[in-house]
C-alpha cells in the first residue's frame, strides 16, 4: 500500500510545513508582507503619517433653525440626535473652508489625508475620531451611542463607512465592538505604548471596554478605566498627550486617583487655562500640535513652554460640538 492511501499521510506530510505563531501580527515585517505597509498607532504623539477626515457637506442639511431651544441656546433635535451651539444654521462653506484649512495644514506636514464618505442621515459625520479606534496593526471599529429615530438619523451607522473605507485602504479591522458595546474613539487615549486609558459612562460602557480590553492585552497594553463625570462623553475633554510622558488636562474632569497615575508613570500635566477650558488639539509629532486658533490662553501658555504650534480657525466646526482632535481619525503613527 502506497504511504499516500494511509490515515497517516496528510499528518506526515503536515507536520513538515508547521503553522508558526511567531513573528507576530503586528511585527513590522509580517505587517508589511501580508498587509502591503505597517498599519496602525500605539502611542498618540509619534509622527503622525496617515489620517481619516470626513469633510462636512449636504449632511448638515438637517439641522435647520426652527430646532432652536432658548433653554441651551441651541439648535437641537432630539429625535434625530443632533445639536448645534448657534441660533443659526450651519455656515457649511465656512465648515468647509476652516475644514480644508486643517487639511493643508496637516499635508503640508508630510501627513497623508484620507477622505471617507458619510450618510446625509449623519450630520456629525464629521468627527471620524469616535468611529473607530487605531491600535498596533490595525483598527477596532467602534460602536456609536446615538441611534435616532427618524429614519436612522443619529451617529449610528457612521462605523460601517468607516469600516469599509479602512479596510478599502488595506488596513486589518482587529475588532468590531458588538452585542451591547458602545465605544467611540475620542474617550481613548495611549499614554504611552504599554499604557491606554478609556472614559467610561455616558457613551462607552462595560460591554465595549471588555472588548478592547480583549485586543490590547496581546500587545501587552494595560487598559486603565477612567469613570467620567455627569454626561461628559468623551476623555478627550479631560486629557491629550501632547509629547512624550506629557500631557495637557483639565483637573477639574478627572479623578483624583487618576492623577496620581499620571504621576506614576512620569507623565508631566500641563493644565488647560481656565479661560479656554479648551485642550481639543492633535499633535502631529511629539512637541508639535494643531489646535484651533481660539483656544489663545493655552496656546500662550504651550508656546511659553516650546511646543510648536499650528493654529488654524475652526470656530464654525466648533459649533457643531466638536474641534480639531475629534476630527481627526489617526490611522498610522510612528513607534
Amino acid at each position: 500500500m502506497s504511504i499516500k492511501d494511509t490515515p497517516q499521510y496528510y499528518h506526515t506530510v503536515l507536520e513538515r510545513i508547521p503553522p508558526k505563531s511567531k513573528p507576530v501580527f503586528e511585527e513590522e515585517d509580517m505587517q508589511k508582507r501580508v498587509w502591503g505597509r505597517r498599519w496602525g498607532v500605539n502611542n498618540d504623539v509619534g509622527r503622525l503619517r496617515l489620517v481619516l477626515l470626513h469633510r462636512p457637506g449636504e449632511e448638515l442639511k438637517v439641522i435647520t433653525e426652527d430646532k432652536y431651544d432658548p433653554e441651551i441656546e441651541a439648535l437641537i433635535d432630539d429625535r434625530q440626535q443632533w445639536y448645534f451651539r448657534s441660533d443659526e444654521a450651519p455656515d457649511i462653506a465656512r465648515m468647509q473652508k476652516e475644514h480644508d484649512a486643517l487639511a493643508s495644514a496637516l499635508r503640508e506636514n508630510g501627513v497623508q489625508v484620507e477622505y471617507v464618505d458619510c450618510s446625509p442621515k449623519n450630520p456629525n459625520g464629521m468627527f471620524t475620531r469616535d468611529t473607530a479606534i487605531a491600535v498596533k496593526g490595525g483598527a477596532v471599529i467602534g460602536r456609536l451611542g446615538p441611534v435616532g429615530e427618524e429614519h436612522g438619523t443619529g451617529r449610528r451607522g457612521e462605523e460601517a463607512y468607516v469600516a469599509r473605507k479602512i479596510a478599502g485602504l488595506g488596513m486589518p479591522i482587529l475588532r468590531t465592538i458588538h452585542g451591547e458595546g458602545l465605544l467611540e474613539g475620542g474617550s481613548f487615549c495611549f499614554l504611552d505604548e504599554h499604557h491606554a486609558a478609556v472614559g467610561t459612562g455616558f457613551r462607552q460602557n462595560p460591554a465595549a471596554v471588555d472588548q478592547l480590553r480583549n485586543v490590547l492585552i496581546h500587545q501587552d497594553v494595560e487598559l486603565i478605566e477612567v469613570p467620567l463625570t455627569g454626561h461628559s462623553l468623551h476623555i478627550d475633554g479631560a486629557i491629550v498627550m501632547v509629547d512624550y510622558q506629557t500631557a495637557l488636562v483639565n483637573v477639574t474632569r478627572l479623578p483624583y486617583w487618576f492623577l496620581d497615575t499620571l504621576e506614576d508613570l512620569g507623565i508631566k500635566k500641563i493644565d488647560v487655562d481656565p479661560r479656554d477650558n479648551y485642550l481639543n488639539c492633535l499633535a502631529i509629532e511629539p512637541g508639535k500640535l494643531v489646535m484651533a486658533d481660539s483656544a489663545r490662553w493655552t496656546a500662550d501658555k504651550l508656546d511659553r513652554l516650546g511646543f510648536d504650534l499650528i493654529q488654524v480657525p475652526y470656530d464654525e466646526c466648533h459649533k457643531h460640538g466638536g474641534s480639531i482632535h475629534c476630527s481627526t481619525l489617526p490611522l498610522i503613527r510612528d513607534p
